[in-house]
């Protein structure tokens, strides 16, 4: 038994040390799957040998539920706040009250560059009181009111940064750490997501995450939630220890016991230093991994600490300087529709105007629809609004207890506030978007810049910067205006000289001479590409039959499935889109007929996916494609399981090779020529 309790405590202390190297060092020595191996081959000899567990091995971290609620915890020693400072002049202040009180120098705090003050990150979290006896941690409290929390123990024992039994040696026997648990940006989203696909309400930010994860009945529950520990100070702690001169001296201790510690927590010194840090770490912190409220300043010197004592709430040696918020309440008073370059349509909440983050805001993002009912965001509610950097703000969510009775469920208009044409929702996705693509103003110059655009009309000289300059001077409104337009007009642009204008009105009346395919992928309709516009154009034959084609019809045409045809119907059906089209036919817009194409019924290459590669030596890859559509091939780019065979020409490369390995129907250019001829006279 001697031995298996030897190699019990071996497994103990070398998990642990791994522990150490990993949440307080950030400096793992083995990788994960080796932790877990040394972590499985505890549990297993623990499992065989029960009478060898003890409460502070690291298998014991989830414990059983809590019969429960809390039980109350007296704090030994008061955890007490802080005082605030929201300026560097209030930061002034405070470091001038210190020198004025101080009642002698004290040598390790005051240097040629001015006090010095141990500079910490102010973590968004929970403050929690760690008490160890012997060096085993046998309590963790919240702080509740600072004089008496709540027992959270089970929960904290879940937390792998938390040592259930502290490292080294040289601790005191009782030691009383103070510390903040938090959840990390990462693991937040995280477990947000994990709560949207279980239909459950997400929580509003990690804060409010790590708060409900901590207050769990049920450890397991807190244990799928990994949460975060730093410490920061300490309550009571046993007289036989000899506590060091300095605070940062301190925390080097509770380091080397196996607490971890803030990596960019320094020591800096006197008004300029307290100045440079606050703006450092403002400038990171939107890069860190977890959330931050602002900076702790306290006096390094413990004496001195002493000297100074305490005002009725605060000690009068630290102070918190807070960053400018970053999520406020503030009353949703209406939410309107922005309409974007695509059609998209973007609710946007209308706010009674707040400062977040030092900036006035009054209006912030909503996303789209199933955000706001997911959020159950409703107007007339007092709501979250968050700011971080540079981004747009938003709101976070609703604050449900603050709700008044007159509040207003946000419903989707049914007409685009742009320009009247129909609201659509995709199927399966949360955008709406306004089908009125050639006539709608805020779409108008995506739509045009898509219309003179190489595969479309393929207009020459009219880039965006030219088309921007023809709006804002309100020449062009519609595609249909540019057949309007003369050299005058243009000379009155920038930078357009009497050669570059008649060149562009020739190139604009050139482009009447087109294809029907050209002509229906430049209108924009949503999903509709160029190599569908070439299958409608090919079934249908003219751009009647197009317009007046039933879903059913649409269905039938090769690419065109359910949502494209939606998409089809929907643009079809908006009189505002008609009307740019007859303005374009008009103007001389014209294509020649295209003649209706028997397709070989009983050809080998029916209803097959056919891909071309390499280079073919009797034949262009063009009429190669339009041979195989005519004996009823779908010819694809690419190479999939779907594929039935692969032209392949001289120097085929990688599509060759996947589709040997796949077992794909290969031919030569001179066998396919050869089926050409066979299905020619068959």
């Amino acid at each position: 038994m001697s031995n298996i309790s030897e190699q019990i405590a071996q497994l103990r202390q070398q998990i642990e040390a791994h522990n150490y190297a990993y949440y307080v060092l950030d400096n793992p020595r083995i990788s994960d799957a080796q932790y877990d191996l040394l972590y499985r081959q505890l549990v297993e000899l623990e499992q065989q040998h029960p009478s060898l567990i003890i409460p502070s091995s690291p298998t014991q971290r989830v414990g059983a539920k809590v019969a429960s609620g809390f039980q109350e915890v007296r704090h030994a020693v008061p955890m007490l706040s802080l005082d605030n400072a929201f300026s560097d002049e209030e930061l002034a202040d405070f470091n001038q009250r210190i020198e004025q009180r101080i009642e002698q120098p004290i040598q390790s705090s005051l240097d040629e560059r001015g006090l010095a003050y141990a500079a910490e990150p102010k973590m968004d979290g929970l403050a929690v009181n760690l008490r160890y006896e012997q060096g085993v941690l046998v309590q963790a409290a919240t702080r509740g009111d600072g004089e008496v929390g709540e027992d959270v123990t089970h929960n904290v024992r879940t937390i792998r940064s938390i040592p259930l039994k502290l490292q080294g040696d040289g601790w005191p026997d009782i030691l009383e750490v103070r510390g903040e648990v938090f959840m990390s940006k990462p693991v937040f989203h995280k477990i947000n997501q994990a709560q949207r696909e279980k239909g459950d309400k997400p929580f509003v930010n990690p804060r409010n995450a790590a708060a409900g994860t901590l207050r769990q009945l049920d450890p397991s529950i807190t244990a799928q939630r990994p949460l975060s520990f730093f410490c920061y100070g300490w309550g009571q702690v046993s007289d036989e220890f000899s506590i060091p001169a300095d605070y940062s001296e301190m925390l080097v201790y509770l380091k080397r016991w196996g607490l971890p510690t803030n990596s960019l927590a320094k020591v800096v010194f006197g008004q300029p230093g307290l100045v440079d840090y606050y703006q450092d770490l403002s400038a990171r912190r939107d890069q860190l991994d977890y959330e931050i409220d602002g900076i702790v300043y306290k006096l390094d010197n413990l004496e001195a600490q002493a000297q100074l004592g305490f005002t009725s709430k605060f000690p009068r040696w630290a102070i918190a300087r807070k960053f400018p918020a970053q999520e406020v309440w503030t009353k949703l008073v209406a939410i309107d529709i922005q309409v974007g370059r695509t059609g998209a349509l973007t609710p946007v909440a209308r706010l009674e105007p707040v400062f977040v983050g030092g900036v006035m805001v009054s209006n912030a993002t909503l996303h789209n629809l199933d955000e706001i009912q997911r959020k159950d965001v409703r107007i007339g509610d007092t709501v979250i609004v968050r700011r971080a950097g540079d981004v747009i703000p938003e709101v976070v969510g609703a604050v449900v207890s603050q709700r008044p009775a007159d509040t207003q469920l946000f419903e989707m208009p049914t007409h685009c506030p742009e320009c009247g044409s129909d609201v659509v929702k995709e199927t399966d996705k949360a955008v709406y978007s306004c089908s009125g693509g050639l006539f709608c103003p805020a779409q108008r110059k995506r739509a045009l810049a898509h219309f003179v655009s190489r595969k479309a009309m393929d207009i020459q000289g009219l880039g965006e910067k030219l088309i921007d300059q023809l709006v804002s001077a309100d020449l062009v409104k519609h595609p249909d205006d540019f057949y309007a337009l003369n050299v005058d007009e243009l000379l009155n642009l920038e930078r357009m000289a009497i050669k570059s204008a008649q060149k562009l009105v020739a190139a604009i009346e050139a482009s009447k001479q087109t294809t029907l395919p050209r002509f229906i992928y430049s209108l924009g309709i949503p999903e509709v590409g160029e190599v569908t516009a070439k299958q409608l154009a090919k079934h249908f034959t003219s751009l009647e039959a197009i317009q007046q084609a039933s879903i059913e019809q649409l269905i039938a045409v090769p690419d065109v499935g359910e949502i494209v045809a939606q998409h089809l119907i929907q643009f079809f059906a908006q009189p505002h889109n008609i009307e740019v089209i007859e303005g374009l036919l008009n103007a001389g817009m014209h294509w020649p007929d295209i003649e209706p194409q028997a397709v070989v019924i009983d050809s080998m290459f029916a209803g097959k996916i056919c891909v071309l590669t390499g280079s073919l030596q009797q034949m262009t890859r063009e009429q190669a494609k339009a041979e195989l559509e005519q004996l009823g091939a779908k010819v694809s780019g690419s190479i999939s399981a779907k594929t039935d065979f692969l032209i392949a020409g001289d120097k085929a490369g990688s599509k060759l090779t996947k589709a040997q390995a796949i077992g794909i129907t290969v031919l030569t250019e001179a066998e396919f020529i050869e089926i050409l001829g066979e299905q020619a006279h068959g």
